[in-house]
């Protein structure tokens, strides 16, 4: 081609023909620049259609995860659920007398009231994609704002855990191992103690402490507010699910 183009060049200029070679010319600088933008324009739909697929992918994996993350969330949901719902029915039982009191298992309610429960989903398509710098290759904005929303509200709900998990551990569990027995609370719980304590303890009392109704009354507090969270992450994780179908 080359060695075509250098016959006519010459062709041309031993014709004295500057104008006709000067057009050759500018029509082969012309064929070149098409040829480099049509090049250019293939390699742009093969850096898209790899785009594409990769999005897909990414938008596949989310989907997964967050499903498995909504299964997860609804279990520690009905777990804080029967936590919130014990501390209620103890509150109710302070200032009562005691045959009233005495019909309900005590035990029980104390242990279904600590038995809170950290939501501790998977996010490892999450990181991946952070890490990796896929982020970029969403397409769908509302998606992105979502993801966003669930970092920031994850870190805020796991704060009021850890909130909630020092309120029982600084204060009610002090106050329980001093005014009541753990092992008949540990009946109902993994220890499954078969026998009640035979050390003498008036757990009646507890019913009549200002200190203890004001400990119940906070922790519900703290979980009710974990709980909200759960509720908001919940909302979330549907718009997650919604917008990667």
């Amino acid at each position: 081609m080359i060695n075509v183009y250098r016959k006519i060049r010459k062709q041309l200029a031993d014709d004295n023909k500057p104008i006709k070679y000067l057009r050759y010319a500018f029509g082969e600088i012309i064929l070149v620049v098409i040829g480099i933008l049509i090049a250019l324009q293939i390699n742009s739909w093969n850096q898209d259609r790899i785009a594409k697929k990769e999005e897909k992918q990414i938008l596949k994996n989310l989907h997964n995860e967050f499903q498995q993350n909504e299964r997860i969330l609804n279990e520690v949901m009905n777990r804080n659920d029967q936590c919130f719902e014990a501390g209620v029915l103890i509150m109710g039982l302070f200032g009562k007398e005691r045959p009233e009191i005495a019909k309900n298992n005590i035990d029980s309610l104390i242990f279904q009231s600590l038995e809170k429960s950290l939501f501790s989903p998977s996010e490892n398509a999450l990181m991946d994609l952070l890490q990796s710098g896929g982020f970029q290759l969403i397409s769908n904005d509302s998606l992105k704002k979502s993801l966003y929303k669930w970092s920031q509200k994850m870190l805020s709900s796991k704060e009021r855990y850890l909130g909630l998990d020092s309120k029982i551990e600084l204060d009610i569990v002090p106050y329980l191992s001093k005014n009541y027995s753990f092992r008949d609370i540990d009946r109902y719980g993994p220890l499954n103690w078969k026998n009640k304590s035979i050390l003498k303890i008036d757990k009646m009392k507890i019913f009549e402490d200002i200190e203890y109704e004001n400990n119940v009354d906070d922790l519900l507090y703290r979980v009710n507010d974990y709980r909200n969270d759960l509720n908001d992450l919940r909302s979330i994780i549907n718009d997650i699910l919604e917008e990667t179908e």
